[in-house]
This record gives C-alpha cells, sequence and structure tokens, in this order.
C-alpha cells in the first residue's frame, strides 16, 4: 500500500515523502523523493534505502528538520538579496552619475573598498539569520518554483535605484544647497551638469568665482572646483553608500517580516558585521594617512546628520515593499494545513 500512495502521489506531480521501518517499507522509502527510516526501530534494509534516519525515532525530529532546511534557504536568499540590491545601486550611482553629466563622485578604489571590505562582515553574517517565526506558515516550495522572482527582483530595483540615488543626490546636494561652515561656494543644477565646459567662459560661466575654502585656492583656476574641491562631497556620496548599505543589511533579516517583528538584535552577529564596518569606514576617515589615499576627508556632525537623512529612507522604502509582499502571500491550502 505505501508503494501505490507513492507512486500515485507522484504521478500527481507531489513531492512525496515516506516514512518506514520494516524490510517491506524498502522500496516505498527508495522510490520516494525522500525515504524516513527509523534509527532504533529500524531495520538495516529500511535504513540503507531511505535518505535521513530519525536516530531518536521522533515523528517531531522531521518538523525540525524542515524548519531547519528552510532556515538554510531563506538565509541563502537574504545573502543573495542583500548583494544584488547593493551592487544594483553601485552601477545605478555610475549610471546617475554618466547620464546627468555630473563630476565623479566615487573613485574606483572607493568602490573597491565597499565592495571588498565594507560589504563583507555584514553580507556573511546574514548566514546567521534566526529562524523566521512564521517560516513554518508558509505553503510548501515547489521544486521548480525561482530563487529570484519577478517580485523580487522589482523589489532588488527598488532597494537599488534608491541607493543609486541617494549616492548621487548627495553629491550634488552638497554642491547645490548644503550651506556648511566651510564657506565652499553654492552653484546651479545647470552649472553642476555642465562644469565640463567651465573652462569656456561664456553664457552661465561668464565671470564665474570660486570662494577658497579649506586650505584650497581657487582663484587663479575657479574651474577646479569641480574636481580638486569635491572632495567633501565626495566623502559624503561615500559614507551614504556605505551606511545604506549597512541599514539595507538590517532589511534582509526577512524577506517580508517587519524590522518590528524580526528586531536588529535576533542576530546579534549582524549588529556586530556592521559594527566591524562602520569602524573601518571610520579609520579610512579620519585617520589622515588613509583619508589621503582613499581621496577623503573627515566629516563634522551636520554632515553625518545629512548623512543619515539620505541613508535611513532605504527601511521605509523596504518596509512598504514588505507589507505589499505579506499582503499578496498566498494563504496556506486546506490540504497543506491538513498537512
Amino acid at each position: 500500500e505505501k508503494m501505490e500512495i507513492v507512486t500515485l502521489l507522484q504521478e500527481e506531480g507531489e513531492i512525496c515523502a515516506m516514512t518506514g521501518d520494516g524490510v517491506n517499507d524498502a522500496p516505498a522509502l527508495k522510490a520516494a523523493q525522500i525515504g524516513v527510516a527509523m534509527g532504533i526501530a529500524g531495520t538495516e534494509v529500511a535504513k540503507g534505502a531511505s535518505d535521513m534516519v530519525l536516530a531518536d525515532d521522533n515523528f517531531a525530529t522531521i518538523v525540525a528538520a524542515v524548519e531547519e532546511g528552510r532556515s538554510i534557504y531563506e538565509n541563502m536568499k537574504a545573502f543573495i538579496r542583500y548583494l544584488i540590491s547593493s551592487n544594483i545601486g553601485e552601477v545605478a550611482s555610475i549610471f546617475f552619475t554618466a547620464a546627468f553629466g555630473l563630476p565623479e563622485g566615487l573613485i574606483p578604489v572607493q568602490l573597491l573598498w565597499v565592495n571588498l571590505v565594507t560589504d563583507g562582515p555584514p553580507a556573511t553574517a546574514l548566514g546567521f539569520n534566526p529562524v523566521d517565526p512564521d517560516i513554518m506558515r508558509l505553503p510548501p516550495r515547489h521544486k521548480e518554483d525561482d530563487l529570484i522572482t519577478r517580485w523580487v527582483f522589482f523589489r532588488y530595483m527598488v532597494v537599488g535605484i534608491y541607493v543609486g540615488f541617494a549616492t548621487v543626490g548627495i553629491f550634488a546636494y552638497w554642491f547645490i544647497m548644503y550651506e556648511a561652515e566651510d564657506g565652499h561656494t553654492l552653484v546651479t543644477w545647470d552649472q553642476l551638469t555642465t562644469w565640463s565646459q567651465c573652462p569656456s567662459g561664456t553664457g552661465i560661466w561668464e565671470n564665474f568665482t570660486v570662494n577658497d575654502f579649506d586650505g584650497m585656492s581657487f582663484s587663479n583656476d575657479p574651474c577646479s572646483y569641480f574636481q580638486k574641491g569635491k572632495i567633501k562631497a565626495s566623502t559624503m556620496s561615500l559614507s551614504v553608500l556605505v551606511s545604506i548599505e549597512m541599514f539595507n543589511a538590517l532589511n534582509a533579516l526577512s524577506e517580508d517580516g517587519s524590522l518590528f517583528h524580526i528586531p536588529p538584535w535576533e542576530n546579534p552577529y549582524l549588529l556586530l558585521a556592521m559594527a566591524l564596518s562602520f569602524g573601518m569606514h571610520f579609520v579610512i576617515l579620519y585617520v589622515p594617512l588613509l583619508a589621503k589615499i582613499f581621496a577623503i576627508t573627515p566629516l563634522d556632525w551636520n554632515d553625518w546628520m545629512l548623512v543619515l537623512y539620505f541613508s535611513l529612507p532605504v527601511i521605509l522604502i523596504d518596509e512598504v515593499l514588505k507589507f505589499i509582499g505579506r499582503c499578496s502571500r498566498k494563504p496556506l491550502s486546506k490540504k497543506d494545513k491538513n498537512v
């Protein structure tokens, strides 16, 4: 009878698991996609034909194994979700810079630092995410389900585009609107997007002058302001990219679970990894030799507040997307509930 049940279920396209302990159960255990034998009462023949052996003969162990398997799968998705959305953001920032004709906000060594050093610890820590409280309430995943669905890819794009927007946005904001204590000259959007035409000295560039600040003089060559004078704007752009990716790691704690439901301290390794990444960023910011290598400058309290204003919305954006995902999630069918 067990063999007939396995055959009928497989003909219906179902993934079949079968338990057994005797010699007569061996054919069904072998035929099922997942054969489960009893470790104490089971015969050697049944154990040899099965894929999994219950060492304690406790059926509840199967539930625990399914939960652990789902948790591993979800953590793998969290790792992918974090890295892909972050990398899309970096690509988007470069694209926006080129599309708008802005000065280069991030140089190659800064992007390498973010990719190889800053992103590494949080991505690794996501492998230690706790089990989602609702994970066993979800219907079984079909073997042909995509790892990255259209909805998930749409979420990657939304978050990634915002990362690019925020990284480029704070760079432009510094030049156009940020009235800092250093006294740097504010320019218009047209001037910022056509900065390469500054040497012509015609049109909007006629009689163009720039204030000297931070020990830099632009009296002889005001057009160098967009290259030599962008160091603070570039630093803030890099800091937004680092900060926003740390906050994006918090979003990756759960695919659809809110941070109010699964708070960050559920994964202390992630908090430690974020502290490590921020710490390394502070080192290159406030150690003069490293700051010179990475072409950045220290930020003050007001600068950091602006960085947070541009970075924190990524959490709100993903919370909205998670809410939509929870609302569109398919409920368990009666058959799955009975299982």
